[in-house]
């Protein structure tokens, strides 16, 4: 790096403005108190208020009531002008809504990577270059030898390892390996937490990036609309965009989650990693990935959603402006009234409208009342109606929302989440897509479930009448506690 541009940064770059500033201490300390360790996203202002008020209180009782003479409120406001916190309205809501930006998690991973460690784990991060490089070599390459080779050598080495356990030769990790290999694991799914509001302030900039262009620009209706359509494609496209989708589509496969878990509860319970501070945060982990990826997809269903907004306001300035227009002309029309050009072509416009002439319209005429005579009635013939026409008409049947929300409650009592698939394995479907219908109409309505549309199910309905069965794709549906 050049001299210049390490100037620039110093000056500049957020995070060394929150290392440089005064209140650094209380900044730091505050926010990894309340957000980190607490293990929050967001925080309501009205709840960091108080926070923050009883800990400038403490402060003050330790350090003399000099100390950081401002407001909890002052304080916050300031902190979020500075870029050190993010202040936004939830919608429906008065209460601004406090989270950590970019820069004061990468603040907060400086600080905890300056905490003195027992050692650093040397082996396990070669072993990773080693892993890394040897998918970018192979994994990359299209050639089917190079492929099969790599293949055969791993088959080889796995072969090996089996002849070793049968022959009573099982090699395990040392104590000094499992405990550095665990720290390691530990910092990676911090940073991994702590980049979610890099990756939210990405997708920001590209939104900001797209408004300011079509902003900047005199476009129609029809070419605002497909700018919007481009700038969503544009995002998801990008490699921050592909990336989150593929994590999403891991965090939200079930099979990984329980592996996830098995995993962590095998490590956890080794006994050269008992009473690790971190075990209560790797157990969290799967809780907390799938949080932060679900803020992220509803930070980007904003952005579209303002998108969408911004498309309106302009569609209602062009409206302004033919409405401005057309008073105008009328007002000109008025003044020329009594001295109408005499010129055959004294105006022109670009477009020809329709023109609908008066002699075209119909005649008026004058309505019908129909009139209902009560005097004479006459017994119909039953015998023109369909006997199945009137079994359809009284066999239709009904599904109880409450009854799928029990369905819904049981499962979760044993599980942290269930599929739309598993429900309907343990309670089959027998009131045909109507049933369905009413468990995607449940979790449109719930906070706590989600519609994966990039995975595809494929539920079984049986007809309880006839006995047929018939399966449907449907989009995968999870429920959560």
């Amino acid at each position: 790096m050049e001299y210049e541009e390490i100037k620039y940064i110093l000056e500049s770059n957020k995070t060394v403005s929150l290392l440089r500033a005064d209140n650094a201490a209380l900044i730091i300390s505050f926010i990894n108190f309340h957000f980190k360790k607490n293990n929050q996203i967001t925080i309501p202002n009205s709840e960091l208020v108080s926070s923050l008020s009883d800990y400038l209180y403490a402060l003050r009782e330790r350090h003399g009531d000099n100390i950081y003479p401002d407001s909890p409120q002052d304080y916050l406001d300031r902190w979020a002008s500075q870029g050190f916190l993010r202040k936004y309205y939830p919608p429906n809501s008065d209460d601004p809504i406090f989270e950590l930006t970019p820069a004061a998690e990468r603040t907060l991973d400086w600080i905890r990577d300056l905490n003195k460690k027992e050692f650093i784990g040397t082996e396990s991060r070669l072993l990773m270059i080693f892993e890394s490089l040897r998918q970018l070599a192979y994994r990359s390459s299209d050639d089917p030898q190079i492929r099969l080779a790599e293949l055969e050598k791993q088959k080889e080495q796995i072969e090996n390892d089996i002849r070793d356990i049968i022959d009573g030769k099982v090699q395990t990790l040392t104590p000094t390996q499992i405990r550095e290999r665990f720290a390691t694991v530990v910092e990676m799914a911090h940073k991994l937490l702590s980049d979610f509001r890099q990756i939210e302030e990405n997708f920001r900039e590209l939104d900001r990036s797209v408004r300011k262009q079509q902003a900047s620009t005199t476009l129609r209706k029809g070419d605002i609309l497909e700018n919007v359509f481009k700038a969503q494609d544009h995002i998801w496209d990008t490699d921050q965009g592909r990336s989150f989708r593929a994590f999403w589509e891991l965090v939200m496969s079930q099979q990984k989650q329980d592996e996830l878990v098995d995993l962590i509860e095998t490590v956890c319970t080794l006994p050269s990693l008992m009473n690790q501070s971190e075990d209560e945060f790797l157990r969290r982990l799967r809780f907390a990935l799938a949080e932060e990826a679900g803020k992220v997809n509803r930070t980007n269903h904003v952005l579209v959603e303002q998108l969408r907004k911004f498309v309106d306001d302009q569609l209602l300035m062009e409206n302004k402006r033919i409405i401005e227009l057309t008073r105008q002309i009328k007002a000109l029309a008025i003044q020329l009234r009594d001295s109408p050009p005499t010129e055959k072509n004294f105006f022109e416009i670009e477009t020809r409208p329709s023109v609908d002439l008066i002699m075209d319209r119909p005649l008026w005429d004058i309505p019908r009342n129909l009139k209902v005579s009560l005097d004479k009635f006459e017994e119909g013939d039953e015998s023109i109606v369909d006997s199945r026409c009137l079994e359809d008409l009284y066999s239709q049947h009904y599904v109880d929302p409450e009854e799928l929300l029990t369905r819904i409650r049981t499962l979760l009592m044993a599980h942290s989440q269930v599929t739309l698939k598993q429900i309907s394995d343990a309670y089959p479907i027998e009131k045909g897509l109507s049933e369905i219908l009413a468990y995607l109409d449940l979790a449109s309505k719930d906070d706590r479930a989600c519609i994966n549309e990039t995975e595809v199910e494929i539920l079984s309905i049986t007809n309880k009448e006839t006995g047929k069965r018939f399966t449907v794709e449907t989009p995968q549906v999870i429920y959560t506690t």
